[in-house]
C-alpha cells in the first residue's frame, strides 16, 4: 500500500445544501438498491471512471475483479478513490428548461480500497456480492473453486466518508411562469427486470428458478 497520505476530500455541500445528508442508514439504502457504481481515481495524472458491480457488507463497500486487472491492482495499492451511485427516480418537467430537473438519490463514498486476502473471508465476500446482485442465486450455484477465488481480487472500501444528495418534489417554477399554459409535473422512472432469456444450451427440463419468478 502506498505511504502517501490520502488527500482529505472536501465533502461540504456548496450548492443545494437542503438536498444533502450524511445519514448512514440513508447511504446504506442507496447502496443496497444498487447493482452498479462508478469508481473514480487518478493514475499518474490521468483520471478514470469505471463502472463496477457493488455490494455492501455492513460498514464497507465491496468490489471485485480479476487479479490481472490494472484497475484492481491500482486500487489495491491504496490509491485514493471515489465511488458514486445514482438512482434516477424521475424527470421533473417545469414550465421552462431552466427550472426542469430530475428526481434522484445519489451517494459519493471517498476512501482507499483494501484487498481482502484471507481465503475464507474472500469467499464470503464473493458470496455477499453474488447474493446482492440476485438474491437467492448463490444457493443453487456450484461452489467456487480455489483457482477461481485466487483469480479474483476482492476490495473493501469503508463506508465512512460519504455524502448523500436527494432531489424530490414538484417543479419549482417562479410565480411568473405558473400561468404559462404549459404542462408541468413529474414523470416517475424505475428500473424493472425483463423476461428471463434461456441459455440455448440449457436443458429444457430445467424450470425457471423461484428467485427469477419473483423479479
Amino acid at each position: 500500500m502506498t505511504d502517501k497520505p490520502a488527500p482529505k476530500p472536501d465533502t461540504r455541500f456548496r450548492r443545494l445544501k437542503e438536498k444533502g445528508s450524511r445519514d448512514f442508514q440513508l447511504a446504506c439504502s442507496i447502496v443496497d438498491e444498487a447493482r452498479i457504481g462508478h469508481v473514480g481515481f487518478a493514475d499518474e495524472g490521468q483520471p478514470y471512471v469505471v463502472p463496477m458491480a457493488v455490494a455492501r457488507d455492513q460498514h464497507q463497500l465491496l468490489l471485485h475483479g480479476s487479479v490481472a486487472s490494472r484497475l484492481m491492482q491500482q486500487l489495491a495499492s491504496g490509491l485514493p478513490c471515489c465511488v458514486t451511485i445514482t438512482h434516477l427516480d424521475g424527470l421533473v418537467l417545469a414550465r421552462s428548461a431552466f427550472n426542469s430537473s430530475m428526481h434522484y438519490r445519489s451517494l459519493m463514498v471517498f476512501g482507499r480500497a483494501s484487498p481482502v486476502t484471507d481465503p475464507d473471508e474472500k469467499a464470503r465476500c464473493l458470496e455477499v456480492l453474488t447474493d446482492h446482485l440476485l438474491p437467492g442465486r448463490r444457493e443453487e450455484l456450484r461452489a467456487s473453486t480455489p483457482q477461481e477465488i485466487n483469480a479474483t481480487q476482492v476490495l473493501a472500501i469503508p463506508l465512512e466518508v460519504f455524502t448523500v444528495k436527494i432531489s424530490e418534489g414538484p417543479p419549482d417554477d417562479p410565480a411568473r411562469d405558473l400561468g404559462a399554459g404549459i404542462w408541468a409535473g413529474v414523470v416517475p422512472l424505475r428500473t424493472v427486470a425483463g423476461e428471463p432469456i434461456r441459455d440455448p444450451e440449457l436443458d429444457s427440463a430445467i424450470p425457471l428458478p423461484d428467485y427469477l419468478g419473483e423479479l
